[in-house]
């Protein structure tokens, strides 16, 4: 008897810039277009003071842009924003802005791994990227260009 496929789909999005901002303007690109589409999305980030700022960013990262989401315990939205493990069926794609690669990763449909040009967080995605196909996972790649928004 051979082990089930894996059924998540994972993305790596590989910015040019090394500025951490960029990496939250895409991130918040992808989770409004997943929301657009009517997809439920949890943003797994390191740190309270990570959460905060995104929590931030996406009332901010765009002109025009509406996302409606709630820090992880803070009620309910389509976009969910935590620093842990999600409540079972929480959302189908997962957004991993944080250094590590979730052991939870299986329990959504979709995973989006943002990697920039920093030295250090570019390491770290090399490690999530391993770690993804250590659990026989082909993982996808996607170039990034530009550098975000502008200030």
């Amino acid at each position: 008897m051979t082990d089930p496929e894996p059924t998540t789909r994972v993305d790596f999005y590989v910015l040019e810039s090394s500025e951490a901002r960029a990496r939250l303007y895409y991130a918040c690109r992808l989770v409004e277009k997943a929301y657009l589409a009517d997809q439920t999305v949890y943003v797994n980030v390191a740190t309270d003071a990570e959460a905060v700022a995104l929590d931030e960013y996406l009332w901010t990262f765009g002109e025009g842009s509406f996302v409606p989401h709630a820090r992880a315990g803070a009620g309910k939205a389509p976009v969910t924003i935590g620093t842990g493990t999600p409540g079972e069926g929480a959302a189908r794609v997962l957004v991993n802005l944080a250094p590590d690669a979730p052991a939870f990763f299986a329990a959504f449909e979709r995973v989006a791994e943002f990697v920039d040009a920093d030295a250090a967080r570019r390491e770290q995605g090399r490690r999530r990227f391993a770690f993804y196909r250590e659990k026989g996972i082909r993982a996808l790649t996607h170039n990034v260009g530009g550098d975000g928004p502008r200030p």
